[in-house]
């Protein structure tokens, strides 16, 4: 009997830790032929929400990227007007009285004095106002790379990527068809 419970604690012990080994990184999308960050949303037709085109198979946000620079694209912010309510403190004080009482002596000599306080409480809440019109962004301002032969791979041309500013105004420096290394921050663009 104890030699089954202490296999089953053993198995339950590996189970658990190789379930936390594989829980983080990258997670395959049934529906299609790439693998998708697992904190990323994604729509019905299986793209990525935030990007206009699919991610490329071998495209990680974490890992360097190398090919021949190809295009840069710079998209700037979109916003839009939007309301929503407009939230102000609103408190109420309360006050209570309150009886305190002191003893002094002891037997027949004990006396006891009774006097009362006003104790003053402060609740405050949040509490809709009206409305308030702010600035929504639609999209965060973007600076997009593209590189052709990604990883050496001759049939990975046109491949986007979201890089920095910094990566950005040095793929812009860069001559056409030049090799250029970076680790993007997304995929797509």
């Amino acid at each position: 009997m104890f030699k089954r419970f202490a296999t089953a604690a053993v198995t339950a012990f590996l189970i658990a830790g190789l379930g936390a080994c594989g829980g983080e990184g990258d997670s395959y999308d049934e529906g299609s032929d790439y693998s998708v960050d697992a904190g990323q949303e994604l729509d019905q037709g299986g793209g990525s929400v935030a990007g206009d085109s699919q991610p490329d198979a071998g495209a990680t946000a974490d890992a360097s990227v190398f090919g021949l620079r190809d295009e840069t694209r710079h998209r700037t912010a979109r916003t839009t007007r939007a309301t929503r309510p407009h939230m102000t403190k609103k408190c109420t004080t309360t006050t209570r009285r309150v009886r305190h009482t002191s003893t002094t002596g002891s037997g027949t000599k004990r006396h006891t004095r009774t006097w009362y306080s006003t104790e003053h409480a402060k609740s405050c809440k949040q509490v809709r106002s009206g409305t308030e019109t702010y600035t929504r962004v639609v999209r965060p301002e973007q600076w997009c790379v593209s590189l052709d032969d990604v990883g050496g791979d001759k049939g990975q041309d046109d491949v986007w990527y979201q890089v920095t500013r910094t990566t950005y105004d040095t793929a812009v420096a860069t001559d056409e068809h030049e090799r250029m290394e970076f680790t993007p921050k997304d995929s797509g663009c």
